[in-house]
């Protein structure tokens, strides 16, 4: 069952890991990705830069409001990409970091009760969704993310740690 303060504690910690995980590697770890098609740290960075910007705490917003509708704008699920151009690492993450705390307070603010997890909005593909997995979903997507980037930063390495690639799954898909 879905419980806000312990999703928090997975909201509050993603920009510190990020920040102690990214912070200072060379272009090699932030650039490199798996190929065509495919995100590399600083481009999942990005992505959760426009989900602060765009997502969460909007649509949590709409589901809480008055507006009868309760209608999601579509995710550009590629916005970072023209978001983070010529943008360093460092400025990625401080972005980041600014807009949790931001988005954080916002939702510390709403006093959430377990009668506003019930309330509903409507999402553009899935149809009506309620506060509840919309904010558990926030929580997973972190991690979700927080997995691709170590997955993403593994797969550097898969040709070279030989015989040993069978006890690393994250390199075997």
């Amino acid at each position: 069952m879905f419980d806000l303060k312990k999703a928090t504690e997975i909201l509050e910690r993603t920009p510190v890991i990020l920040e102690h995980l990214l912070d200072g590697l060379s272009s090699q770890w932030i650039m490199a990705n798996e190929g065509p098609g495919t995100w590399s740290p600083y481009d999942i960075l990005g992505h959760l830069i426009h989900g602060e910007k765009t997502d969460w705490i909007p649509r949590m917003l709409i589901i809480l409001s008055n507006d009868e509708t309760r209608t999601f704008t579509p995710f550009d699920r590629f916005a970072q990409e023209k978001a983070s151009e010529g943008k360093s690492i460092n400025d990625l993450l401080t972005d980041f970091k600014t807009l949790r705390a931001a988005n954080l307070t916002t939702l510390r603010k709403q006093n959430i009760s377990a009668e506003d997890l019930t309330k509903t909005g409507r999402h553009p593909d899935f149809g009506e969704v309620t506060l509840a997995q919309l904010l558990a979903t926030w929580t997973v997507h972190d991690l979700n993310h927080l997995s691709q980037i170590s997955r993403v930063m593994a797969s550097q390495y898969s040709s070279d740690v030989g015989p040993w690639i069978q006890y690393l799954k994250i390199l075997r898909g």
